[in-house]
């Protein structure tokens, strides 16, 4: 499993996430936009949100899927959204990046800091060989994040994904060691 980490960026602190965590995520995951792209519980309720924050957050790292992390205002402290690896591969060294944004906290550049920081704390810190991200085709503006954060396009996958609206289609974006920006 990967050990419990906190992240730092100059805006962002990526956590794990407790308690104080639920209110904004259950604002966050009943949210409109969250939900078309997520397939999250519909309706989305405060029992959900305590039990990600509580429980299913931490069970993921404790399996070895992945790592969770709550993405923070570094001044405020407040939730801006959710960072995580999941279907992480220990035997290729290859783990899935997901995130989503709270509606506060988008268009501030947030996801693809938070992003920049897993990738290279996976790629350089813990050795990794390879990140994935997985973005519906529909979803612009995940794949302006996948891009901004330093990704590569790779190509379609087919009818590979699942939303409330029904099976998606998926950009497949990567990113390798040799493709980390130099650390400032």
């Amino acid at each position: 499993m990967f050990p419990e980490s906190v992240l730092r960026t100059k805006r962002l602190i990526l956590r794990p996430f407790d308690t104080s965590d639920i209110p904004d995520t259950h604002a966050s995951c009943a949210d409109a936009l969250t939900q078309r792209w997520l397939p999250l519980p519909r309706p989305y309720t405060l029992d959900d949100a305590t039990n990600w924050c509580t429980a299913t957050a931490h069970a993921l790292r404790d399996n070895g899927d992945g790592i969770q992390f709550a993405i923070t205002d570094a001044r405020t402290k407040r939730l801006m959204g959710q960072i995580g690896l999941k279907k992480t591969d220990w035997r290729t060294l290859v783990s899935e990046v997901g995130y989503w944004v709270s509606p506060w906290a988008r268009g501030h550049g947030v996801a693809a800091e938070a992003t920049r920081a897993v990738a290279r704390w996976l790629l350089a810190d813990q050795q990794f060989q390879r990140l994935e991200l997985q973005a519906a085709t529909e979803n612009t503006a995940s794949q302006k994040v996948a891009l901004r954060a330093g990704l590569h396009r790779e190509g379609t996958l087919r009818n590979a994904g699942f939303v409330h609206g029904g099976r998606v289609d998926l950009v497949l974006f990567s990113m390798l060691p040799g493709d980390l920006a130099p650390s400032a």
